[in-house]
């Protein structure tokens, strides 16, 4: 076994499987795409063993970790064994120590041939947030909610334009009804991960376009730098009247328990006001859901025209359009992005 440098272990995760050897917890809060989990220690256990090198010594701790995980250790080179391809495994832990070289040791004795990332998940972690802050050429698709702009996107992805779905990848819709029918959100942490995936592929010479995000989508955050860079790209604004956003939404959105719409209204409460929430809830009870929206939408597209008026003017393109069709206003948004100009046009 030897240890790898964070480019050259990525580059060999491509075709080879990465073991994260910390545990379940460490895991679930962010893991390099793809790896599979065989803890060293599960919570628990690393729980003491920590508890032990604090109170008592180094030494003491490691007996104690061999006392906690030594008849577990056949399974956790068995599985090893089934992940193994070609023989071939890339392990890490936290910081490239005691628990991938032990976990290494031991997956050796199998006949596997392990590499071990140098400096471990945090050096991955510098490395795709280092990246993450590059700037590159980025086009930015606004519009006030229901304007259809991720259905816009994912067309304009099918005629092999770059595009990052963040809604995609943080399993929300940006909105505070945006979690209903979707998967559990990843941590920030682990949607910074995610998001590495998608931008380390993009083409540097071609614009990627993604949608115009607040820093957090539900519980997600983005991280600082790519946020930043976002509020300095070219925006394009779709501009599309109230009366043809509605029946998408109530399309999208009828079909859910009244309860479930009601406790997404509720938590914009207090910016809606008390008296445009009632009356919110009430149309939900009565299945008046085009009244239902028309209500929230005036608090949405009230806070996204104050935003708008944040981005730089000179940055920004308005493109009207007359009505939901997604394929002719993706058309009309491309049209329209022929005049943005980049720094090296």
């Amino acid at each position: 076994m030897k240890k790898t440098g964070i480019h050259k272990f990525l580059e060999l995760a491509e075709s080879i499987p990465v073991v994260d050897v910390r545990s379940p917890s460490e895991f679930k809060a962010g893991h390099i795409p793809g790896a599979f989990n065989i803890p060293l220690f599960d919570d628990q256990e690393r729980e003491a063993v920590g508890i032990t090198y604090k109170k008592e010594s180094r030494n003491k701790a490691i007996i104690k970790g061999i006392e906690l995980t030594g008849p577990a250790m056949h399974l956790k080179l068995l599985a090893a064994l089934k992940i193994a391809k070609e023989n071939k495994l890339l392990v890490h832990c936290w910081r490239g120590g005691m628990r991938s070289e032990t976990m290494a040791w031991l997956f050796t004795l199998g006949d596997l041939n392990v590499e071990i990332l140098d400096g471990g998940y945090k050096t991955y972690r510098r490395h795709i947030i280092s990246r993450l802050a590059e700037k590159r050429k980025v086009i930015i698709l606004g519009g006030m909610t229901g304007s259809s702009k991720t259905h816009i996107l994912h067309h304009i992805r099918k005629l092999k334009h770059q595009f990052i779905d963040l809604e995609g990848l943080a399993n929300h819709k940006g909105s505070a009804f945006g979690a209903l029918g979707q998967p559990a959100q990843p941590t920030s942490e682990h949607f910074a991960n995610l998001l590495y995936n998608e931008w380390v592929n993009l083409n540097n010479n071609l614009p990627v376009w993604i949608e115009d995000e607040s820093r957090n989508i539900g519980t997600v955050f983005m991280p600082d730098f790519f946020y930043n860079n976002l509020q300095k790209a070219p925006a394009i604004i779709l501009i599309m009247d109230v009366d043809k956003r509605v029946p998408r939404l109530i399309e999208e959105y009828s079909a859910y328990p009244p309860e479930m719409l009601k406790n997404s209204i509720i938590k914009i409460s207090k910016r809606m006001g008390g008296d445009n929430t009632k009356d919110a809830i009430n149309a939900v009870d009565t299945k008046d859901f085009e009244r239902a929206i028309r209500i929230t939408l005036k608090y949405y597209d009230k806070a996204y025209l104050y935003g708008i008026t944040k981005k730089h003017s000179g940055n920004v393109i308005y493109v009207e359009v007359e009505n939901d069709d997604i394929e002719a206003n993706a058309n009309k948004i491309l049209e329209a992005s022929k005049q943005i100009t980049w720094e090296s046009d």
